[in-house]
């Protein structure tokens, strides 16, 4: 079992022609994913390392039966790319993409629920069904199978915290980044329901970050889980008002601050490790 994607996940690369759809498409196909087509207007007839490349996204669902699609395509032109992938039917859409307008995402997060299609990001690492599976730009030495669920705001955090996983000899089910900013796909939430109802999840890891309200929202949600959650927090020393990169990381009228969170998720029961090499530590305690 895995959530939202496994390994017969049919994948086509947006943008498969340009550098990071070329690199990635590569380290993707290293890891295992079923990368069936790409896309890029006016270059069909091409490919790229033995994946045929598509004018459109229609002809590459047509022609490959694909369902996920990942968007290496600049900003600018996002939204009308995502729009054309959940036309054409794609189911789980990975937005890599930074620095979208936040309009437009509204417009692709809105698209995309009247379609029932899952947007992964905007602004996303991607997400890894470990040995499975990934889509987008995780490094692929960390990922590798267990019983740990694994659901992020942040990319870089999360290869060091799942590192540490995997050193500690926990594997992860599913690795989820939800995307850093302020409109995106899925929330904790929708993620962590989906790990409470995955058999192959035991317990679950969330790491979250100061500015907005998400993690609040889900330490409502963890008072209800049976499976046991280990949380890390980064931000501690931001000063209020501080962007962390993320546009969803900003603190407004004190709500968001990191005190507020690590209160709300230890009311509900998860661990909240002060370092991220804590995380491990705190999973063994829960799992015992």
């Amino acid at each position: 079992m895995a959530i939202i994607v496994n390994e017969n996940t049919r994948v086509i690369v947006q943008g498969i022609t340009g550098n990071q759809g070329r690199f990635h498409t590569r380290q993707m196909l290293a890891y295992g994913t079923k990368i069936v087509g790409g896309v890029s207007p006016g270059k069909a007839g091409q490919e790229v390392e033995g994946v045929p490349v598509y004018d459109t996204v229609f002809e590459a669902v047509e022609k490959q039966q694909a369902d996920a699609s990942v968007l290496f395509i600049p900003a600018p032109f996002a939204k009308d790319a995502a729009f054309e992938a959940i036309t054409a039917g794609i189911k789980v859409l990975v937005i890599v993409t930074e620095h979208i307008p936040v309009h437009d995402e509204m417009e692709i997060v809105a698209f995309a629920r009247r379609h029932g299609t899952i947007v992964v990001g905007p602004n996303t690492f991607g997400i890894v069904s470990s040995g499975k599976c990934k889509i987008g730009i995780p490094p692929n030495q960390f990922f590798v199978e267990g019983p740990i669920g694994v659901v992020a705001r942040s990319g870089t955090l999360t290869y060091e915290i799942v590192a540490n996983l995997t050193a500690s000899g926990f594997g992860q089910s599913t690795v989820v980044g939800l995307g850093g900013d302020r409109v995106v796909g899925l929330s904790f939430v929708d993620v962590l329901e989906k790990f409470e109802q995955d058999p192959a999840t035991k317990a679950v890891v969330l790491v979250g970050e100061i500015g907005g309200n998400a993690e609040e929202e889900a330490s409502l949600f963890i008072r209800e889980m049976t499976k046991p959650v280990v949380a890390y927090i980064a931000g501690k020393s931001a000063p209020p008002g501080k962007r962390m990169g993320h546009a969803g990381a900003i603190i407004e009228r004190g709500k968001g601050t990191f005190a507020a969170k690590v209160e709300a998720l230890q009311a509900a029961g998860a661990g909240v490790a002060s370092l991220p090499f804590e995380v491990p530590g705190l999973l063994r305690e829960a799992l015992k």
